[in-house]
Parts: C-alpha cells; sequence; structure tokens
C-alpha cells in the first residue's frame, strides 16, 4: 500500500476517450490506500479538472479526438508544473515518446495497460512528490541553520566567512569587506554590527559614490549655520548621527583624496569637524568600508591613501562569487522565494525542477543581488504555487543567452561583468538608471563598466 493513515491523499486524474480503459484503471488504482481519482473521457473536461483540482499525477491518452494528448500535455505542464504526466498510447514510436519527455511527460506507457508497471509508475510518482515536499522542508530548516543574521550559505567559503564575522563584530574599529558587486556586501556589514556589542545603536549607510563630491564632507561630518549659502541651521553629519554605532562607508574606493584624509583624522582621532566650524567634536564610531576595487593596486597607482588603506585592512574580509559557491544556490533559492512570497502575499512553495536547473547552469555575473533581483521578479510574476521557467526573466530563457554562459569559460570577470552590463544596457533601451537598478549596481559603478568595454548600444540618459 502507498503509505500510513496519517499520508495525505493525491489526487490522480485519468483522461481516456475510451470507457472502458478508464473503469480498468480506476479500478485497478482504486485498491491502492490514500488514492483520490477522478476520471473522464473529455479531454476539454479533463483539463478543467486538472486546472481546477490542481492533481499530483495526469495520466493521459496521446490519441483523443478534439484536443491531441500532445497538446493537452503541453497545456497541463504548462499550467501545473509540478504535475507529473504520465502518457497512455496504443501507437508507440520512439519520436513520440521522446517528444513526450521533452515536453514534460514523466513516463509513457504502451496500451494495453500493464495494470502492475502502471501502478509502480504511480507509486513512484507519488514517491518522488513526497521527496521533493520532503526537500523543501530540509532546505528551510538548512536555511535556518545556515544563516548568519541575514546571510545564507553553506559552503565552506560562506562558513569561513560567517567564522570571521563572529570572531571579528565584538572587537573590532574598522572592518573592509572586498567582494565583487551584488555579493552581500552591506548585508555582511549589518551582520557585523547585529553581533557586536553597539547592536542597539544606530547602523548608519554611507554609499560614498552616490554623492556628489562637493557634498561629501558636510554629509559625513556635519555643517554650522552660516558655513556656506543656504547653510541656515547646523547640521549633524554621519558620523556624529552613528555616535556609539557603525557607519557604512559603501564604495570606499570612489572617495576622492582630499576626504580620504579627513576621513583618516576621524579613524585615528576619533573626532570630527564640522564644516564652517573651529571645533571638533568627539565620536565613538565603529567603521565598516566596503569596496569591489582593488585598493591595494589603487594604492600603487596614488588613487587611494596608502595610510587610510592600511588603517582600514586591520580585518580583512573578503565575500566569494555567487559562481563559487554554487552549492549555496538551493538556500538562497528557498530563503528568497520564502521572503519574497512572504511579501507579496502568495502561497509559493517552492522552484520547479526545470527551473531550478536553467538558474543552476547560469554563471550569475550579479551574484546573489542578481538571484534576488531574478526571483523578486519571478515570485511576482507566478500564478500557481511553484516558481517555473515561464515566470523567469526572458534573458535567462533565450538561446542567445546559453551562447553567452557557454563561452565565459574564455572571458575573465571584468569581461564578464562588462558583457554583461552592455546585455542589460541593450535590454533597456540604453536607460542607464534603469540599468544600474536591475543590475544592482550604482551608476557610477555602471559608467566604469561601460568606459571599459566596447561601446554596442546607443546610450539614453
Amino acid at each position: 500500500m502507498l503509505g500510513s493513515a496519517e499520508t495525505p491523499s493525491v489526487k490522480v486524474v485519468v483522461i481516456d476517450d475510451d470507457q472502458q480503459i478508464l473503469d480498468l484503471i480506476t479500478d485497478a488504482l482504486g485498491e491502492e490506500e490514500h488514492l483520490q481519482m477522478i476520471a473522464t473521457t473529455d479531454p476539454a473536461r479533463g483539463l478543467e479538472i486538472v486546472l481546477q483540482q490542481h492533481p499530483q499525477i495526469v495520466l493521459l491518452d496521446l490519441m483523443m479526438p478534439q484536443i491531441g494528448g500532445m497538446e493537452l500535455l503541453e497545456r497541463i505542464v504548462e499550467a501545473e508544473p509540478g504535475t507529473d504526466v504520465i502518457l497512455l498510447t496504443g501507437d508507440y514510436s520512439t519520436e513520440s515518446a521522446v517528444e513526450a519527455i521533452q515536453k514534460g511527460a514523466s513516463d509513457y506507457l504502451t496500451k494495453p495497460v500493464n495494470l502492475e508497471r502502471l501502478t509502480q509508475c504511480v507509486r513512484k510518482s507519488i514517491a518522488t512528490a513526497h521527496k521533493g515536499q520532503r526537500a523543501l522542508e530540509l532546505d528551510r530548516e538548512l536555511a535556518e541553520t545556515f544563516r548568519c543574521e541575514g546571510m545564507v550559505g553553506r559552503s565552506p567559503l560562506m562558513l569561513d566567512v560567517f567564522a570571521k564575522i563572529n570572531r571579528v563584530a565584538p572587537h573590532f574599529k574598522t572592518v573592509l569587506i572586498f567582494g565583487e558587486t551584488g555579493t552581500g556586501k552591506e548585508v555582511a556589514a549589518r551582520a557585523i554590527h547585529a553581533i557586536s556589542p553597539v547592536a542597539t545603536a544606530p547602523f548608519v549607510v554611507c554609499n560614498c559614490a552616490a554623492i556628489v563630491e562637493t557634498l561629501i564632507e558636510s554629509e559625513l561630518f556635519g555643517y554650522v549655520k552660516g558655513a556656506f549659502t543656504g547653510a541656515v541651521q547646523d547640521k549633524v553629519g554621519l558620523f556624529e548621527y552613528a555616535n556609539g554605532g557603525t557607519v557604512f562607508l559603501d564604495e570606499i574606493g570612489e572617495l576622492p583624496l582630499s576626504m580620504q584624509a579627513k576621513l583618516l583624522r576621524v579613524l585615528q582621532n576619533q573626532e570630527v569637524q564640522r564644516v564652517g566650524s573651529p571645533a571638533t567634536r568627539k565620536v565613538n564610531v565603529r567603521v565598516v568600508a566596503a569596496t569591489n576595487r582593488d585598493l591595494r593596486d589603487m594604492v600603487l597607482k596614488k588613487e587611494f591613501r596608502e595610510d587610510l588603506y592600511y588603517r582600514l585592512t586591520m580585518v580583512e574580509i573578503k565575500l566569494p562569487r555567487l559562481a563559487d559557491r554554487k552549492e549555496d544556490l538551493a538556500l538562497l533559492q528557498r530563503a528568497l522565494v520564502e521572503r519574497f512570497a512572504t511579501q507579496y502575499g502568495k502561497t509559493i512553495r517552492g522552484i520547479t525542477r526545470r527551473a531550478q536547473a536553467m538558474l543552476n547552469r547560469y554563471s550569475w555575473p550579479g551574484n546573489v543581488r542578481e538571484l534576488e533581483n531574478v526571483l523578486g521578479n519571478a515570485c511576482m510574476m507566478a500564478d500557481g504555487d511553484m516558481v517555473d521557467i515561464t515566470d523567469l526573466p526572458e534573458y535567462l530563457r533565450s538561446p542567445e543567452r546559453e551562447n553567452m554562459s557557454g563561452s565565459d569559460d574564455l572571458l575573465s570577470m571584468e569581461q564578464i561583468h562588462q558583457r554583461h552590463a552592455r546585455h542589460i544596457m541593450e535590454r533597456v533601451g540604453g536607460n542607464k538608471v534603469r540599468a544600474a537598478e536591475i543590475l544592482g549596481i550604482s551608476r557610477a559603478t555602471l559608467y566604469r563598466l561601460l568606459e571599459a568595454a566596447e561601446p554596442s548600444v546607443q546610450e539614453r540618459s
């Protein structure tokens, strides 16, 4: 028998225009426990039942009037990607069997139906469904186990990052986080702050690339009334506001040299000077800086102060590329789908096997942030309780993308990033604001990637 008294009922829909076949199958499977059988000789009605009842298994005749079995198979797989469809036919051919499997059938049986073989197929489908449900539960448990204050991973690289964060958080004054765009540098910074003794104090974010150079000093350190035109009252800077807590300086490599000297003074003396004031004010602030640029190379090129570099790198944490920790993909997918399902108020249970296969084949040049954008969009588009390939962005599904991924082995990571940035620019018609949003990077970083790459799109502001 199929299970214990606690095993949930499994719906099986049988669609065959031969009533004798229907009676034979329903009688044979009716002896199995926990099966809810629904049968019809009308293929159109059968499709309606599938869409309404969401069965785990469909037994489908290949040769039927009005709607052919292959067409019905495609429509069922598209509408219910989590359903196992077993085709039945009295006219077997290797070509039709291959076509059926390619279109999503889980099995292909010939008539006259071998009832023992059919029962085995049904039992196998049920066992696979139960394993899939258990896998979802395990993924959920693992996602909770392998978390570090918002970060998810079980790969050796990420477990090493978690260990460093836990060791550093109680003691740090300055930390430098290095990682490519989209690897989760701000999430790591927040994790360090959350585990630190100042977790209840402010955590203040400053994106150094997003502030106009002439305003950076007043943003970081504040100003006094009358310091310049428009300064009608005193303003507290980010460092004063974060006093007792943590300042996160994102994209520190974009900080102008003049401001690097002033930042160094703050780190050394723990005091700030507001623009327009001769007085200094003591602050007690921890600093986490982040960059996707090679600061050591910038030091050699005189683009970054050497003394500030060594002050920041007392503790350095490197975040790996998503391509280097593919074993974390399943956990990340589960965590992100759960988050977006809750956010959008949907009952999405997970991702279909074929969608997972497509996600696993992709190289993810945009790292975790790109995965987050893709699954956020997919969960928004999904109609059923599973994310399927039709919910994924078109650029992941196009043959062009497959060909591009296949040649990535011969490119440097910088070239991959440049190519991907150009690809996204083409997709959004040259809209740099939208492209930067999709890629999860600042416009300054996007400009740098596009300048380094050969121009291939007509940009528009």
